[in-house]
């Protein structure tokens, strides 16, 4: 007996939204005691971007699981951000917070890869950052880092939106 394709959907599933790549980060399973049983439902945190650029979270509560996650990619889409990516990662260290974690990321040279965990790797590969090192401290809950991850790339500028900010002229020379 083979063993079919299975229809669970795993942690670090990827999907396609039209242009957009999703990742599930955390599904959380949380019962209610009522007179006949226990009454399940289900929180989804999904991470959505399209690989340029372009990320944002989302999270759906629902009594099923793929509503929920629906729900939270329903979400994410209406919640994208813009990330300067140059080179394929990041222009400059930034640290994130939310509540709890607290997240550095660094640039990195091309060819070092995503060094990540889980959440903030998905949050990396859905914008679409290739190299990049990272660390997180605090809690480790898939939830708040992810939004402690999208706060740091919120602060990214790059040499010229800085430049434009202070009113001064870029020299070719430094680089």
């Amino acid at each position: 007996m083979s063993n079919g394709p299975r229809n669970k959907r795993n942690n670090s599933e990827e999907n396609h939204l039209g242009d957009l790549l999703d990742r599930v980060v955390k599904i959380k399973r949380c019962a209610a005691v009522v007179k006949g049983g226990r009454r399940f439902s289900f929180a989804a945190m999904v991470v959505v971007g399209n690989g340029k650029g372009q990320v944002g979270w989302g999270y759906g509560k629902a009594n099923e699981v793929p509503p929920s996650v629906q729900k939270a990619q329903k979400q994410a889409s209406n919640s994208l951000i813009e990330v300067p990516v140059v080179d394929g990662t990041i222009p400059h260290q930034v640290w994130g917070h939310f509540g709890a974690a607290k997240v550095v990321m660094i640039p990195a040279g091309a060819g070092t890869g995503i060094i990540a965990g889980q959440a903030v790797r998905a949050v990396c590969e859905a914008c679409g950052i290739h190299d990049i090192l990272t660390k997180s401290y605090g809690t480790n809950n898939p939830v708040t880092l992810v939004k402690a991850t999208i706060d740091a790339l919120s602060k990214l500028r790059t040499r010229e939106q800085i430049a434009a900010l202070r009113g001064v002229e870029l020299n070719e020379l430094t680089v």
